[in-house]
């Protein structure tokens, strides 16, 4: 069956340090920019943006997901032109909302994000409506609440009987089920006797499957991964593959019981490396640290330029737990580790991936080749060397693993390149950019 991806952890404006062009259009737009077939709304909890959703948006009874109105995709942007397949089939959306839930437990202090999905906006209104008597839903579009992940779990299972939840980037040193900050050692600890209801968890962007398959005890779950997108630009940066037909319900199925055949199957993920992330490594980004494991056992944990705390990243929370030397996978799973295209393009052409010389060349990619997630994992090297020699190349190896890379640590990102700094030089005096066309060929 034909593939489709899915990124289900998104933000609005609405939210603390987002893009204040968020809006339902533009998600709708750069969705099919990206290649993605189904998005999150992000946010449902926010009443400003629940009303700007259910004035643009309409349920589809064939998929029980929402798609934009004909009123409003009039008015729709396109960042990018696009073959006409890649327009043809119009965004879907999944109302999905990300909660802050800052508590007590066992005598210390935890700070977990959970995502939390409803299949309609009365589903959405009614959970927003119990969650408004606990704290305040207008002040950002991911609340922040004294609520117990497990109370929370509860809440959204009396919500529908569709409504589920899964933990947020599980690994995030701050803010997520596992951290090392604030995080717990067992799920049971966190969803005590409503744990079995969990069926999924989101690896975020520095791990990947191979890490979380190094622990027995998520052997039963399900592992995706999302964007967390706070700009529609990094939409699909990381995303879910599955096959068959977009709905609600079988996306549900193929996540809670992928034993059983059904009309959506779950495939996989779409990776960052995840040494790109910004929590991969330990780190004191204040002084300029970044270290293994090891360097920070060494050090006690403290840095060695200011004496402080050393901010202790996934990789080594991940090491901490793990019970396995070498991953073991429970379920066939698709992983494709990519970095983005304007990354790339910014590698090749030397100049930064939000330049000029990047975006005309993006474009041009695009109205050629089509969605950017097509290009990364499908279009063929050799036809993309013929419009420009070294991203072939860069793609190949992307796509091999076959590159060079610098981790993540403390909250800041790290760096993934496909060519060594002697190949750059040689590179940057032979590059030939694609002529630009006249407008009478155009």
């Amino acid at each position: 069956m034909r593939q489709f991806l899915a990124d289900l952890h998104i933000h609005s404006r609405f939210s603390y340090a987002t893009s204040t062009k968020l809006t339902v259009p533009v998600l709708a737009a750069w969705a099919q920019v990206k290649g993605l077939a189904v998005i999150g709304t992000g946010d449902f909890t926010h009443p400003g943006w629940r009303e700007e959703l259910r004035q643009t948006l309409t349920y589809e009874e064939a998929t029980g997901l929402y798609t934009i109105k004909d009123s409003t995709a009039v008015a729709s942007p396109a960042p990018f032109p696009l073959p006409p397949e890649h327009t043809a089939t119009p965004t879907r959306f999944m109302l999905q909302g990300e909660i802050s839930s800052i508590y007590k437990r066992n005598g210390k202090a935890r700070r977990v994000h959970n995502l939390v999905y409803v299949p309609t906006l009365e589903a959405a209104e009614k959970l927003s409506l119990a969650l408004g008597k606990i704290g305040n839903l207008d002040a950002d579009g991911r609340p922040i609440l004294k609520l117990d992940s497990r109370n929370l779990l509860e809440m959204v299972l009396e919500t529908h009987p569709e409504a589920f939840l899964i933990p947020a980037h599980i690994w995030t040193p701050w803010y997520s089920l596992f951290g090392s900050k604030s995080g717990f050692d067992d799920i049971t600890d966190c969803y005590g006797d409503l744990t079995g209801a969990i069926f999924a968890l989101e690896t975020g962007l520095s791990s990947d499957p191979a890490m979380n398959r190094l622990w027995s005890a998520l052997d039963n779950f399900r592992l995706i991964s999302n964007s967390d997108a706070h700009s529609a630009e990094n939409l699909g940066r990381e995303a879910n593959i599955f096959s068959g037909l977009p709905s609600y319900s079988g996306m549900l199925h193929a996540l809670k019981n992928p034993a059983t055949a059904q009309d959506t199957t779950f495939c996989g993920t779409v990776e960052f490396y995840p040494e790109e992330g910004k929590y991969h490594l330990d780190g004191h980004r204040k002084c300029g640290i970044t270290f293994s494991p090891a360097e920070t056992r060494a050090a006690g944990g403290t840095c060695p330029v200011c004496g402080g705390a050393i901010t202790v990243g996934v990789l080594h929370r991940v090491m901490e737990l793990a019970d396995r030397a070498a991953p073991l996978y429970s379920e066939t799973q698709e992983v494709a580790s990519l970095v983005p295209l304007t990354e790339i393009l910014g590698e090749i052409l030397g100049v930064g991936p939000k330049s000029r010389k990047v975006h005309e060349l993006y474009t041009k990619l695009l109205s050629r080749f089509g969605a950017e997630l097509c290009i990364l994992r499908n279009t063929d090297t050799a036809t993309l060397a013929e419009f420009l020699a070294p991203l072939g190349e860069a793609i190949a190896r992307m796509r091999q693993g076959t590159v060079h890379v610098t981790s993540g640590s403390d909250g800041e990102y790290g760096t993934v390149r496909m060519f060594s700094e002697a190949e750059h030089h040689e590179m940057h005096r032979k590059i030939n950019l694609p002529k630009r066309q006249s407008r009478a060929s155009s």
